[in-house]
């Protein structure tokens, strides 16, 4: 496997006095997807907030090798690091485009956002036929594909997803994991996934770990964990 493109060291973060995480070690490498399973409560959201610069914490967080510290969510799209957050993530009063357009923001290349605003009514041809409307009109399915659009908007190497199949039909959750398998193999972005679905996020993901009340208590090869009789008995339900 590739040097890691993230790798977190020790981390711990929390709301005010109470720490959610505690001393937790997660990397991705170029190009991999890797999954993050846990119950309701163990810290996964925390995880990925952290992650994306939206909460501080300590331990070591490294972007290429390179330590970074604390950063803001605009510093670590910087690094190319995007997040699509818990409960969709777009700006309802502003149209489908503008919301797109408004994941390019740090970007310079003007006609480079318009190309990929294609790529991504060409992916998501339902976002095409609603271009104009806003966001909050939307229909939930819909949302989450505004929302995982924008978030690729920045080009990000790293797409971290929070829970993107959470109150959707089953055919929605469907093809929103044949999409970001197909970025994945297509365009090399490597994603981490915390997902309810976990049989379905297995299916693509190459490394799994295990988060118990904010520690990781396991991690390895997402193709042993199918071997496990307790993770498929509690997680993959069969």
């Amino acid at each position: 496997m590739s040097a890691p493109l993230l790798q977190a060291k020790g981390l711990s973060a929390g709301y005010g006095q109470a720490m959610v995480l505690r001393d937790v070690d997660v990397e991705v490498a170029p190009g991999q997807v890797a999954v993050v399973l846990g119950a309701n409560g163990a810290g996964k959201t925390t995880l990925m907030r952290a992650l994306a610069g939206l909460l501080p914490f300590s331990g070591e967080l490294l972007i290429d090798g390179q330590a970074v510290r604390n950063s803001r969510p605009d510093k670590m799209v910087g690094h190319g690091v995007s997040l699509v957050p818990q409960g969709r993530g777009t700006m309802s009063a502003l149209s489908v485009v503008d919301n797109l357009r408004a994941g390019a923001v740090s970007r310079r290349d003007r006609a480079g956002v318009e190309e990929d605003i294609e790529r991504w009514f060409t992916t998501f041809p339902r976002l095409a036929e609603r271009h104009e409307q806003p966001a909050g009109t939307l229909s939930g399915g819909e949302q989450q594909m505004l929302a995982i659009a924008r978030a690729l908007m920045s080009r990000p190497r790293l797409l971290l997803c929070d829970e993107i199949s959470l109150g959707l039909a089953p055919r929605i959750v469907q093809e929103l994991f044949e999409t970001i398998a197909q970025i994945n193999a297509e365009m090399g972005t490597a994603l981490l996934l915390v997902e309810q679905n976990a049989a379905l996020a297995m299916k693509i993901a190459s490394s799994v770990y295990l988060l118990e009340v904010g520690e990781v208590v396991e991690s390895g090869d997402a193709r042993d964990f199918e071997q496990s009789e307790s993770i498929r008995r509690v997680y993959l339900g069969y």
